[in-house]
């Protein structure tokens, strides 16, 4: 039954003090620089078995393989819209400064030859004294089309091509094309310059690549600047931006839910192994470490997979897209920023290995704060009635002291990362700026490429360090889920065959409550002997109550009983059937049991008191309420029995909720009762009611009664006393203190102890 078998987690004896039990849970991260959860310089903890692990995780993600190659085209396709806009915004810069220089090259050279052509006619008329060759060159310039009245680019472009091969030929002429018709002013000529050539100060400001360049530019654009392109351009970028962040939002979208979906079938196998595993697992592991494995490394793989695996694929894509957009545009200048690149990884490395020991010790010195400051609140009431406060503030000071020295270290040397990548970029950003320069001087280069190109090299260095750092989150993830996975591959309880123990029980015939010990034997650690070769025999109905000092091991023969160690040696029968033969199920939905340390779960009291029959209607929960003197206690409460009880049901007290859970055994109305201390809690008027409650349910039932005052069972029909996991005697209570054995030194102590008391 479920309730017994939950209950039994918060089951501790002293009898189990000499077993081993491992230290408290490793820390968790501590605070990085800020490259994600984990920066660099982090602490990070290895993995023993790398690729066994992450190949055991990615079957776990194998069902979601389709939804996988889609969070890739879509992570790739976001991407490369992002790496494709500076590209593109480069294009729109050369759309405008190629209309920018085409507009100035036509409309300084339409007044040119329009004041040309006037003077050459003027000169015709005139008759001046022309040779034949120069008289043919200025036909062919006045043959020209006019540059004002060309409609086209193309057109343009041959008239400014031939504008400019003809104009170093024609005779001099005035330098002031535009003044009136008069004589030369060889004062106002360049010493150095051809008369009559006032396009030579446009043609000499350009080098033959200019020049070339420039027409293009005016072929293209028609000599102005096409806003209608630049728009075009601009609208595609927009939607380029657009998809892009539509694309990221659909790959999250599917990614939480494959992360979500992994991890929750991941923190289901891990709940149902829990489920399955022996008592020992849990008595050899803090309960923080348990519930450290369940929550917070199960959540380290669920953020790992749901942010760091598309920031890998982002960055991956990243960098492969900057270097090939990159050499696109000028395999010279790619190879200054590839020059870089071990600069940026000697960085890293550099400021991550010398960050790691302040972080480290961070890290330890955040958990023993962690551990004062929880044990001292945990514990307040002592402190201050010991007058301890001083002490728990110095040692707080000093863990706190040691804290903030680590912390500031390792913030400060983590944080020089920046910095360092900040001048390496900005070493490439000048030494690029000068060769592109330089480039665009010489042609080989646009304004708008350069541009581009600029943004791609301050981008570089991002997804070199987010790759740097996913590496780190990567690593301790893998960490996280071998501690998961090493609860998984925990041996289970096992069936006599070897199969694990189903959880289905088969119908079982009605329980007598026989029960025979039959020279078991057993102990916690191999070389210490806990129970040797012990026999009893119970009968049906009987109420054997197991007395004796602590670790004599009482609650360790009750374990045994319902199987949660197996026996080394030995076998237990209940009517006659062997327990090792039965499954597990079906053997404990035959007790009952009340402990010493009460279980209740954050709920209504209605709920606590049903989780022993589930199936418990309202006037049966009220029935076994009233059977253990709650009901009164409950009605009192505000609401009843829909009274919520916190997660540590501190808002009732300790003997209301150890009446509460014998309710809650009453209910299930078992066959065999296991009571331990189950009146340790109540007071002595409370005890003398639940102890008739608990007469009442023992009729016909066979109960197994722990006790450490001997004055609750004078009533059982056989006592075993019990020293070293041995019954040293056995009988009635009359009857041992007539031996005046074991049992009556027991029972006199008792008494001994009240007396030196009341004298005091």
């Amino acid at each position: 039954m479920s309730a017994q078998k939950n209950s039994t987690n918060a089951m501790r004896d002293n009898d189990r003090q000499n077993m081993p039990r491992q230290a408290a849970t490793r820390p968790g991260p501590g605070p990085g620089p800020g490259f994600g959860r984990h920066g660099p310089g982090m602490p990070v903890e290895k993995a023993k078995d790398f690729k066994g692990t992450l190949r055991r995780l990615v079957k776990f993600l194998s069902p979601h393989r389709a939804k996988l190659i889609i969070v890739l085209i879509l992570a790739m396709a976001s991407t490369l819209f992002t790496i494709a806009a500076p590209r593109v915004t480069g294009e729109a810069m050369n759309k405008l400064k190629d209309g920018y220089v085409a507009k100035n090259l036509v409309q300084s050279m339409i007044p040119v030859q329009e004041a040309l052509s006037t003077e050459f006619e003027a000169e015709l008329e005139q008759n001046t004294a022309l040779n034949a060759a120069e008289r043919a060159q200025i036909e062919a310039f006045e043959a020209l089309p006019s540059l004002a009245e060309a409609s086209d680019g193309e057109a343009k472009a041959a008239i400014l091509s031939q504008l400019f091969t003809l104009m170093p030929q024609l005779p001099q002429m005035p330098t002031n094309p535009s003044a009136e018709m008069g004589e030369p002013d060889p004062a106002n000529a360049p010493a150095n310059a051809p008369a009559g050539n006032p396009g030579a100060a446009i043609t000499d400001s350009m080098t033959p690549e200019q020049l070339t360049d420039a027409l293009r530019a005016v072929a293209e654009t028609g000599g102005r600047i096409d806003f209608s392109a630049i728009g075009t351009i601009a609208a595609i970028l927009l939607a380029m931006y657009l998809l892009s962040a539509g694309f990221s939002l659909a790959t999250g979208l599917v990614m939480s839910g494959v992360a979500q979906k992994t991890v929750y079938d991941l923190r289901k196998r891990v709940d149902e192994k829990l489920e399955r595993l022996p008592l020992s697992y849990f008595d050899k592991r803090t309960h923080g470490e348990i519930l450290s494995r369940m929550t917070n490394d199960v959540d380290t793989i669920s953020g790992t997979l749901q942010q760091s695996l598309t920031q890998l694929i982002t960055a991956v894509v990243q960098i492969l897209g900057f270097v090939i957009m990159m050499l696109t545009i000028s395999p010279q200048l790619t190879l200054i920023v590839l020059v870089t690149l071990p600069l940026y990884v000697f960085a890293t490395l550099t400021v991550t290995k010398r960050s790691q020991k302040f972080f480290a010790a961070q890290q330890k010195a955040m958990g023993q704060l962690s551990g004062h400051v929880e044990e001292m609140y945990s514990g307040h009431r002592i402190v201050r009635a010991f007058g301890q406060e001083a002490d728990s503030i110095q040692k707080f000071t000093a863990v706190n002291t040691e804290l903030y020295d680590a912390g500031w270290k390792a913030q400060f040397v983590s944080g020089t990362l920046y910095p360092v990548m900040g001048f390496i970029s900005n070493l490439a950003y000048v030494v690029i700026a000068v060769a592109g320069g330089l480039f665009m001087t010489r042609s080989v280069l646009n304004l708008g490429d350069v541009m581009a190109f600029i943004q791609y090299s301050r981008s570089f260095n991002h997804p070199i360090v987010q790759t740097a750092n996913i590496a780190n989150v990567v690593q301790s993830t893998i960490a996280c889920a071998e501690r998961v996975f090493e609860v998984l591959d925990e041996a289970e309880e096992l069936s006599p065959a070897g199969a694990a123990d189903s959880p289905a029980s088969q119908p079982q015939a009605q329980t007598c409550g026989a029960v025979a010990l039959e020279d078991i034997s057993f102990r916690y650690v191999d070389s210490e002997p806990l129970i040797d070769h012990m026999s009893l025999m119970v009968e049906p109905g009987h109420t054997i109550a197991i007395v004796g000092p602590t670790g004599a091991g009482k609650t360790t023969l009750v374990n045994l009983l319902m199987r949660f160690y197996e026996l080394r040696g030995g076998r237990i029968t209940i009517d006659g059937q062997d327990i090792s033969k039965m499954s597990r199920e079906a053997l404990r939905s035959r007790f009952g049991m009340v402990l010493q340390d009460t279980w209740l779960f954050n709920g209504t009291i209605r709920d606590n008191i049903a989780y022993g029959r589930q199936s418990a209607t309202e006037a049966e929960i009220v029935e076994a309420a009233q059977a253990a003197h709650a009901d009164h206690f409950i009605r009192t409460l505000p609401d009843g029995y829909d009274t919520i009880l916190n997660e540590e049901a501190s808002n009732i007290s300790q003997g209301q909720k150890q009446l509460l859970t014998i309710a809650r055994a009453i209910l299930s109305n078992p066959a065999i009762l296991i009571l331990d201390e189950a009146t340790s809690s109540v007071d002595t008027r409370t005890e003398h009611l639940i102890q008739k409650a608990m007469n009442r349910l023992m009729e016909n039932r066979t109960s197994f009664v722990i006790a450490h005052r001997l004055s609750t069972i004078r009533e059982a029909e056989a006592i075993l006393v019990m020293n070293h996991g041995t019954i040293v005697e056995i009988g009635t209570h009359d009857e041992l203190l007539m031996k005046g054995g074991f049992y009556a030194d027991l029972y006199q102590s008792q008494f001994a102890g009240a007396m030196v008391e009341a004298s005091a």
